[in-house]
């Protein structure tokens, strides 16, 4: 026996075999039977010494009975008493009941000894013989040392049984937590293992997860179930209630046993058993800060309640799933707040860029349009864009980004023009708003018929509410713009409005500064000659000298001569040029006649300014233009 127990460690039913069979042998009786407790009552387990027709009657007979613990028969006797009951002759016995069965064996004397574990009867040894005739007390002593075996034989399985489940629990707990840290961004994968495992552990044909979403359950995750009731679940998510387990489960955010659904008086899809097939269910929530966010649910086609040990097993499942999505959101929330990160520094840094080709060309529109649309086109993944001008009539393509070759051509050829009705910067010129189009296949834009463009986005430039320009990107798939693109080109757009205004007031205040230089170096070369004819009152020559020199500092590189009447002649009064030999060659021009030949002469003779740009274009009124050289030399302009 001990052999048989120690080599059968996991096989319980061929030890208790072993052992009705030794104690019958041994005992010289004719046949013996070995019951296990059920609750509070004995489960026939094993019999040896019958025919094959009365052991199957015998089995028929116990199959709907449990012996219970009373006096009625040898079994219930020991339960009650705790102790060895021997009865020479059963017949003879006022209290035995258990006629059905000694019916069919045939047996007289019978003997029944407890098989005890920590002070309770676990079960009962059976043994008996046909004939009224009693045991022996060694006989006796026998069959309660095959008693203790069984004991132990029993212990060690359900010890053995304990390890094994804890071993599979924990293994199958590894492999989950293998699966989750493995799959971080794959949480199907996960509950797909999950719902798995959950039903190969605890002995169950089906098992699925609902999710929370929208109010409703819907089906998430599914082991075990046809084609068929998959799709009804996915076309009839579960709201919370008493009616179904899912929604029980929910409702109550407590584990759902539900023994026999069909005997349970709440539960009402009867559809969806009929079409699963089931009967026993248990439903698990998923609990995140004490709220369902989901079920674990495992059914059974037959009546067969899950064990304590089972239900403990899928709560533990149910925490893993919870992990599982916890995880998958937190890193789900990590991700778009990185990505929001992102694309706000691109943002920002895109901006920086514009504001920083601003600053570094002031007065140069080309290069900031051309860096602004090139953020643009990048950042918002469009294929390339067209940065227009308007001045109040026509629009002006200033820039294009990755604009097709043909498209390039077409903008060089045609120039400035006006909006083509239908278009969406014909719109935009209309509404003064954004226009975004989806798809613009077939218009009549060119970007469409030249660049294969789909989707587009029209951003306007407005300066007080006036049009000054627009900013176009383009897709070539249909893909509209997102509202954070929409907004980034609305800021270029802006940024461009400033760039153009920059560049308008810095020209403004250019031409200011250069008005102002000019009129500061007039006074002061006024201011300079007027102190020398303060300090020259009876010599004129210092001042002619000043006047010819500061000429020369208000017009550098010109030649300066004042030039005097004097009688019929022009004399030279004072000469300055770039040059000293310049200086020497004019001087020896004078004197000349007074007479209109000579642009001296003519402003000395008509008392008015003469400024000729060009000599050899003389107009026909002044002298011949040979003259006029011969007065000033190599010079083109004079005045």
């Amino acid at each position: 026996m001990l052999k048989v127990i120690s080599r059968s460690t996991f096989d319980l039913q061929t030890v208790l075999d072993t052992l009705v069979e030794s104690a019958s042998r041994l005992c010289n009786a004719d046949h013996a039977w070995l019951f296990q407790r059920e609750g509070e009552s004995f489960r026939w387990v094993t019999s040896f010494g019958h025919a094959a027709e009365v052991h199957a009657r015998l089995r028929d007979y116990f199959k709907p009975l449990k012996v219970p613990a009373d006096r009625g028969s040898i079994t219930g006797r020991v339960a009650l008493e705790g102790g060895v009951v021997h009865v020479p002759d059963v017949l003879a016995d006022p209290d035995y009941t258990w006629s059905g069965a000694q019916e069919i064996a045939g047996y007289r004397a019978a003997l029944g000894a407890p098989l005890v574990r920590k002070g309770d009867v676990v079960g009962v040894i059976f043994v008996a013989k046909t004939a009224p005739q009693p045991f022996t007390a060694k006989q006796i002593e026998l069959v309660t040392t095959f008693a203790d075996q069984a004991v132990i034989a029993i212990e060690n399985t359900r010890l053995l049984n304990e390890l094994r489940d804890s071993l599979q629990q924990q293994t199958a707990t590894a492999d989950m937590l293998n699966v989750i840290s493995r799959s971080t961004f794959d949480l199907q994968a996960v509950l797909d293992t999950l719902v798995h495992s959950a039903a190969r552990l605890c002995a169950a044909e089906c098992a699925f997860i609902f999710r929370l979403e929208q109010g409703a359950y819907h089906l998430a995750a599914n082991h075990g179930f046809s084609d068929e009731y998959r799709e009804y679940i996915r076309r009839n998510p579960i709201p919370p209630g008493r009616g179904t387990l899912v929604g029980r489960t929910a409702l109550t955010a407590h584990t759902v046993h539900l023994p026999d659904c069909l005997a349970d008086p709440e539960y009402m899809w009867f559809e969806s058993q009929k079409i699963g097939g089931f009967r026993t269910m248990l439903g698990v929530p998923l609990l995140r800060e004490g709220s369902p966010i989901g079920v674990l649910a495992l059914t059974r086609s037959q009546v067969e309640p899950f064990s304590d040990r089972e239900i403990g097993l899928v709560t533990t499942f149910a925490d893993q799933a919870v992990i599982a999505i916890e995880n998958v959101r937190l890193f789900d929330e990590v991700q778009a707040r990185t990505r929001e990160l992102s694309e706000a520094l691109e943002q920002q840094t895109a901006t920086s860029e514009v504001l920083r080709a601003i600053s570094s060309s002031p007065g140069e529109l080309k290069s900031v349009f051309e860096s602004m649309l090139a953020n643009a086109v990048r950042i918002c993944e469009a294929k390339f864009g067209v940065l227009y001008r308007y001045d109040g009539k026509l629009f002006h393509p200033e820039a294009l980004v990755g604009a097709p070759q043909a498209l390039v051509e077409f903008h060089q050829k045609r120039g400035a023009f006006l909006a083509v009705p239908g278009t969406p910067l014909h719109q935009l010129w209309q509404t003064r708003n954004v226009v975004h189009t989806a798809d613009d296949a077939g218009g009549p834009s060119s970007s469409a018929r030249l660049g294969g463009a789909r989707s587009h986005l029209a951003v306007p430039m407005l300066k007080d509410d006036a049009l000054v320009g627009s900013i176009i990107i383009y897709r070539q798939e249909v893909r509209p713009f997102t509202d954070k693109q929409v907004d980034l080109v609305t800021n270029f757009a802006s940024q461009a409005v400033i760039a153009i205004e920059n560049t308008r007031l810095l020209n403004e205040l250019r031409q200011r500064t250069d008005d102002l230089s000019e009129s500061l170096e007039q006074q002061t070369a006024t201011s300079g000659i007027l102190s020398v004819i303060s300090n020259s009152l009876s010599d004129t020559q210092p001042v002619f000298e000043a006047i010819v020199e500061s000429g020369q500092r208000l017009f550098p590189g010109a030649m300066v001569i004042v030039a005097l009447a004097d009688g019929d002649k022009v004399k030279a009064a004072a000469v300055a040029a770039p040059d000293p030999a310049g200086v020497e060659a004019m001087r020896r021009r004078f004197p000349f006649p007074l007479t209109r030949e000579y642009m001296h002469s003519t402003a000395i003779l008509d008392r008015r300014i003469v400024d000729v740009p060009d000599v050899e274009n003389a107009p026909e009124e002044l002298a011949p233009a040979t003259s006029w050289r011969a007065a000033i030399g190599r010079s083109r302009s004079c005045r």
